[in-house]
């Protein structure tokens, strides 16, 4: 399952070989502040897209709800329903409730705290997947798994109750996101969506009476690494895990395509006996190409505290560049053309991205660049050039140069 923020996510998701897609809408979900969010108009559209290329589509609406928002929670979910949304994730019983009493589909939410087989037990009354509190070890939730299946735990559709987890992406200081961090500082609640992240900054510790600082080998004691599973995926699905949930909904799409991808084939390969050492190694190096604060298992192999991030931000491996967007393409040739807008060069040899609400995400080397209609070997700000692709892209696309990060640190 892939997180979406935006058109060109729900492409690259599609791209990468997502089974489903979770997204928001509003203000009424976990990233209302810190991700892209669609609105009610766009719910048609993303369930006919992700409905073409078999994919399931689900609404968060997974935060506290208050008095005066009910009737809005009432309109976004019997929107989802009629939409053809597959189904809505939720936490508050306020939103359960409802979506149960007009027949539509329940997840349940990691807000609401999974970590014992009797809260599946209940939940099942009213939901077919559960997402386990992220600080559970996969000891604890083959426990859960087992039980479902040996008490025969079946939800709202009348099949056995799936378990989902995190799989891969950010991790929170708190559990199951619980924190007032945010809201103590800056009266914007993080179990409202609104979460300013003052866990990723760096701290001094300091005396009040005598003035005197502390120095912290780590600078950033309250921001934990980023989870990344692939290297025990195996261990995951033998837990009797049905869902990976990819975290990042404001990500970019590329992160999503390349994130996606890498579990896609993970999965595949652990099915068809080719799960070895060297794949493993070869995903690592593509996952850390994308947004990362440093990877580390989280709880899952019964560690009891946290990996914290060296520095701030992310530590991707690779930089994108933005160079311009897409003026023309030419269909019958398969050729762009492209106005370089920035104080950047490209040349033939690099490696560009093209990203777009329907071309997704496009990777490909730069194999010749024609300027004036004859062949060059760099293009320059101002210039309008094109470059064959094999695949179409089109008018609007954004198009970046990929270069190696330079660590600075």
């Amino acid at each position: 399952m892939s997180p979406v923020g935006s058109y060109e996510s729900l492409m690259a998701a599609i791209q990468g070989g997502a089974d489903s897609v979770y997204f928001g809408v509003g203000k009424l979900n976990m990233r209302s502040r810190s991700a892209n969010n669609f609105t009610l108009d766009d719910l048609v559209k993303i369930a006919s897209i992700a409905r073409d290329h078999g994919v399931r589509t689900y609404l968060t609406v997974n935060t506290i709800i208050y008095n005066e928002e009910l009737e809005e929670m009432r309109l976004t979910v019997r929107t989802a329903k009629e939409a053809g949304i597959s189904a809505i994730i939720a936490s508050d019983m306020a939103v359960i409730a409802y979506a149960n009493s007009i027949g539509m589909e329940i997840h349940i939410s990691t807000q609401c705290n999974i970590s014992n087989v009797e809260a599946v037990r209940y939940y099942s009354k009213f939901a077919d997947v559960m997402v386990t509190a992220r600080e559970l070890p996969l000891r604890q939730v083959a426990e859960i798994t087992q039980f479902i299946r040996d008490n025969d735990i079946r939800g709202p559709k009348g099949e056995l109750v799936e378990i989902e987890v995190f799989g891969h992406g950010a991790l929170c200081m708190s559990v199951s996101g619980k924190c007032y961090l945010s809201l103590d500082n800056y009266n914007y609640s993080a179990n409202r969506g609104a979460c300013l992240q003052l866990c990723r900054r760096q701290y001094l510790v300091k005396d009040l009476e005598s003035d005197m600082e502390l120095v912290v080998d780590n600078k950033y004691i309250m921001s934990p690494k980023d989870l990344k599973t692939i290297d025990f995926l195996d261990k995951i699905i033998h837990a009797g895990v049905k869902v990976l949930k990819i975290e990042g909904r404001g990500r970019s799409a590329d992160y999503v395509k390349v994130v996606t991808q890498c579990y896609k084939e993970a999965a595949r390969a652990i099915d068809e006996g080719t799960y070895t050492p060297e794949r493993i190694a070869a995903w690592n190096e593509r996952l850390a190409t994308v947004f990362n604060r440093g990877f580390w298992d989280g709880y899952y192999l019964g560690r009891k505290l946290g990996e914290w991030s060296e520095r701030y931000g992310s530590q991707a491996t690779e930089t994108k560049i933005y160079l311009g967007k897409v003026s023309n393409y030419f269909n019958r040739i398969g050729v762009a053309e492209v106005r370089l807008e920035t104080a950047n060069t490209i040349a033939v040899g690099d490696r560009y991205i093209v990203m777009g609400q329907t071309t997704g995400v496009y990777d490909d080397t730069l194999r010749e660049i024609r300027l004036n209609r004859g062949p060059v070997q760099e293009a320059r700000q101002g210039d309008a050039f094109s470059f064959a692709t094999s695949e179409p892209l089109h008018r609007g696309d954004k198009v970046y140069k990929v270069v190696q990060t330079i660590d600075e640190f």
